[in-house]
């Protein structure tokens, strides 16, 4: 068991310390980032002051020693300080995390509650109108893009319908009635491809338990239907799904660019997405190295529940 975790665990570094060397690396191959903030031909900035804004940022030095000089500051804390503004990248991950934060919540709440029954009622009646429906809107939860879900939901809901926000977070001083409303469509957007994913793999789950020989064994000794599907079956079934819903959390949180982008969010994503366009490669990185280091976390987290849930991988550990 201690072997598993500490391979895991340095799996996890390695990943977070590669994505964001990648990431670092283009960002810099994209373009000077000098040139999105001065024009020396057209501002009149001398080419001495140009080397010197180049040397202040580190640009004088080799690739390789501008990212082991980035991470070792990361390492104490310093996460550099923005292009435009020079203000402290770590102040704004905290003034706009709590927005992410909130959002990926509630939109794994809503994703958990409406997939996991909705693949349990599928399973139990194969076959029948109710499984149908749920394999359609399995189907279609993971086949369409979430920008367009995105456009068509502010589109009914908030222009022809007018019946919620069509986007931003509200005011901080706004009711509970009213922060809700500005949380339900891109709550339910995002959501709406996890629960897709959450009753896809709930329903296999429990049709490979009820095809097991224990199953029919408990309907032959007269055990109650109830008792089979939900002390029996279901328990048993939860394993993928478990590991599938600390992954799920960790996409909404990483990967809601486009839900936030759509609907004018003040999150993470949304800073992740105008640093790319201003090439601010302190922010960009300092991005990226959380979402890696989430998405490593919550990987992690879902192994070793995996272990612990299931008794095979100890045993083969």
């Amino acid at each position: 068991m201690a072997k598993f975790i500490v391979r895991r665990f340095i799996f996890a570094v390695i990943t977070v310390l590669a994505a964001t060397f990648i990431v670092f690396t283009m960002s810099r191959l994209v373009g000077d980032p000098r040139d999105f903030l001065i024009r020396p031909e057209g501002y009149g900035i001398s080419p001495e002051a140009y080397e010197a804004i180049g040397k202040k940022l580190g640009l004088d030095r080799p690739l390789v020693v501008q990212y082991f000089i980035w991470i070792s500051r990361v390492t104490q804390g310093d996460f550099g300080k923005t292009l435009l503004t020079e203000r402290p990248v770590i102040d704004l991950f905290l003034e706009k995390a709590p927005a992410t934060l909130q959002l990926a919540a509630v939109s794994w709440i809503i994703a958990t509650l409406v997939g996991v029954p909705l693949g349990v009622m599928s399973a139990i009646n194969r076959g029948g109108v109710s499984d149908y429906v749920g394999r359609g809107i399995a189907l279609f939860g993971q086949a369409i893009p979430v920008f367009w879900l995105g456009i068509m939901a502010i589109l009914i809901f908030s222009v022809q319908l007018n019946w919620l926000p069509a986007g931003s977070k509200g005011a901080l001083d706004a009711d509970f009635g009213q922060q809700v409303k500005h949380f339900v469509l891109p709550a339910m957007v995002l959501g709406w491809g996890g629960a897709a994913g959450y009753l896809r793999l709930t329903r296999s789950s429990m049709l490979e338990v009820l095809d097991s020989e224990y199953i029919k064994l408990a309907r032959a000794k007269g055990v109650s239907s109830r008792a089979v599907i939900w002390k029996h079956a279901f328990r048993n079934a939860m394993i993928p799904p478990l590991t599938f819903s600390a992954l799920l959390l960790a996409f909404f949180l990483n990967g809601q660019v486009i839900v936030e982008v759509v609907f004018g969010w003040p999150g993470l994503g949304r800073l992740a997405t105008e640093a790319v366009f201003q090439n601010d490669f302190n922010t960009l990185s300092t991005s990226v190295l959380f979402f890696a280091a989430l998405f490593a976390t919550m990987a992690f987290v879902a192994d070793v529940l995996y272990m612990l849930v299931d008794p095979r991988i100890r045993y083969s550990e």
